[in-house]
């Protein structure tokens, strides 16, 4: 059994949960209010019943029942708006509160280290912003306010109940130990199989959207039908927990009809005789099956509605896990607003003896210490997994170093605001990820400040507006999701423009020229010529042909420095560097 099912109710949890409607203070109380009056109203019918039959039925008086029967008109349309209001103001407050839980929850998961993202799979986290808070929503619309409701109700009918007459209310109530024992089997069993369609959900969303995604793979390898049966299985799995839940509602609700019916028999035989003996009236006997109806229905639904709450629970435990993970600090009261740079400007990056480790066991950096000056163009050449992605990384504290330190002018990039030290970082990747939208908003990345004329003056400089422009549509042709529609070289370039356009004063370049066609690695070689101009460059690749300019080229090996040095030093040192490049240049004049 999972950690989830085993859990029990939280009152931590819940207060929580609770904080979020401190802003809705307001309509949290009137729906209150509305839940108390509706349950002190609720007994009134049954009661005006009795005493219409006992006053003016069996002693006949046509004037009074026809203003006794309004009455109760007037108290049913009393009832109808209470219930209106009562229903329409939870579920607006368990919307409004998700609303603003979601949009927290989101906007936390925007700031996560990128390694939390490795761990988990994307799939547990869209179940956790949209199927998770829709069950915290019900805490509100059909959990906290509607079981207070409930409850109040019961406790004002029985009272009324036993004001009315004692000796039926005891039979009325005889029942009530085994619909007590039935509704806590029915309430365990539903918590434990609405916990299973939870995990179930969260295993079908991260399983769909991780086949969809790399739906390429599946097909070039000819894996449809085993990755359908695994989906087969899942999705059997789900079914089978939702089954589970039906069952115990199939039983549980006729097991309640039938113990109302043996409730309602019990009082028309023993009130029956009473009627007899004169020790009751009609009135009351007729009032007592109006109270039973009214008694059952929230009893009927109040185990249904503590799983709800429990589910809620549930849903916000693992909701605020995510909300706990701890992310890069953005900002502190010593934290420094790095200015955004003026063109033409650098900055300085230092690596001081840094460590790192993605599982904090296996180093992938190991003491790792260089320095790029104002407007200098860094290379990091080695095989791959030799760690130069991860420098990357840590610069744009995607990641947090172990050991060490990273200084941009000297500072510590930790003292740094966060937003302000990657808005004055530009990287440009080997997978560029395109949105579904125009080529035009995937380079502004929808900002309000880019203008039109911005974007096409930056496709212009990079080289990019020709190929723009043979698309239909030009800058406002739809690239599809991933930029599907595009190639590689092409979606290359975009990420150029998006970086050249945001004028950072750090470049990184991590194997932008990877993975290409001659041409395009002819555009892109010019576009990188570009945008290093005056400014400060890291660039990381795997062609030897593409770095030799560089001011500074570092070799890496298992995550450490074994060279550095210029293009001529390192070839006059006759090792590792030269070895690189003298199989690079063979297989290429073998091509």
């Amino acid at each position: 059994m999972s950690a989830d099912v085993q859990q029990k109710f939280s009152f931590a949890l819940l207060r929580r949960v609770l904080a979020y409607a401190k802003p809705y203070t307001g309509m949290f109380v009137f729906a209150s209010i509305a839940s108390v009056i509706f349950a002190f109203v609720s007994p009134i019918r049954p009661w005006l019943t009795q005493y219409t039959l006992d006053h003016f039925v069996v002693k006949p008086d046509k004037e009074m029942l026809l203003t006794m029967t309004l009455m109760m008109v007037g108290i049913l349309l009393l009832e109808t708006l209470l219930q209106f209001l009562n229903e329409y103001l939870a579920g607006w407050l368990g919307q409004t509160i998700i609303r603003d839980m979601r949009t927290k929850l989101f906007n936390h998961i925007n700031y996560l280290h990128l390694q939390y993202f490795d761990k988990t799979p994307i799939g547990t986290l869209v179940t956790r912003v949209v199927s998770d808070m829709e069950a915290i929503s019900d805490i509100f619309s059909e959990g906290l306010l509607v079981i207070l409701g409930d409850l109040l109700k019961l406790i004002v009918i029985i009272s009324v109940m036993f004001a009315t007459n004692w000796k039926l209310s005891l039979i009325s109530l005889s029942i009530f130990p085994l619909l007590l024992i039935g509704a806590n089997m029915f309430k365990n069993a539903v918590n434990r199989s609405f916990n299973e369609v939870r995990t179930q959900i969260a295993r079908l969303n991260a399983f769909v959207q991780e086949h969809i995604t790399g739906m390429n793979v599946v097909q070039i390898f000819n894996r449809e039908e085993e990755e359908m049966k695994k989906f087969r299985a899942i999705n059997a799995e789900h079914r089978d927990a939702n089954i589970r839940s039906i069952w115990y509602y199939s039983i549980f609700f006729p097991f309640i009809e039938i113990l109302s019916s043996v409730s309602i028999g019990l009082i028309v035989w023993w009130g029956g005789r009473g009627i007899f003996d004169n020790e009751f009236s009609v009135g009351q006997l007729v009032a007592f099956i109006m109270y039973i109806n009214l008694l059952f229905r929230p009893i009927r639904m109040i185990a249904d509605r503590f799983n709800t709450l429990q589910m809620g629970i549930v849903a916000s435990d693992r909701v605020f896990k995510v909300m706990d993970t701890k992310a890069p600090q953005h900002s502190s009261e010593k934290s420094i607003v790095l200015p955004q740079i003026r063109e033409g400007e650098g900055m300085s990056v230092e690596f001081k003896n840094v460590w790192f480790a993605y599982n904090e066991e296996n180093w992938v950096l190991k003491n790792i210490s260089f320095k790029a000056k104002c407007g200098q163009t860094i290379a990091l050449v080695g095989a791959t997994g030799s760690g130069k992605s991860s420098i990357a990384s840590l610069i744009n504290r995607f990641y947090e170093y172990t050991k060490g330190e990273i200084l941009i002018d000297e500072i510590n990039i930790r003292d740094y605001e966060l937003n302000s030290l990657r808005r004055n970082i530009g990287i440009v990747l080997q997978d560029v990820f395109l949105y579904s939208d125009s080529i035009a908003n995937n380079i502004s990345l929808n900002n309000p400040n880019v203008t039109r004329e911005q974007v096409i003056e930056a496709a212009k400089t990079v080289g990019a507006h020709d190929f723009i422009m043979r698309l239909p549509g030009n800058y406002d042709y739809n690239v599809m999701e991933r930029g599907a529609t595009l190639s590689v070289g092409q979606r290359q370039l975009i990420s150029f423009i998006r970086a050249y356009l945001y004028n950072p004063a750090i470049l990184i370049l991590d194997e932008a020229t990877s993975s290409i066609d001659t041409e395009s690695e002819m555009l892109i070689q010019r576009a990188t010529e570009t945008l290093t101009q005056k400014r400060t460059s890291i660039v990381i690749a795997h062609r030897l042909a593409t770095v030799q300019r560089a001011d500074k080229i570092i070799v890496m090996e298992k995550g450490e420095i074994i060279e550095s040095g210029t293009h001529r030093e390192l070839l006059t040192l006759n090792k590792h560097y030269r070895k690189l490049y003298e199989l690079q240049f063979a297989k290429e004049v073998a091509v």
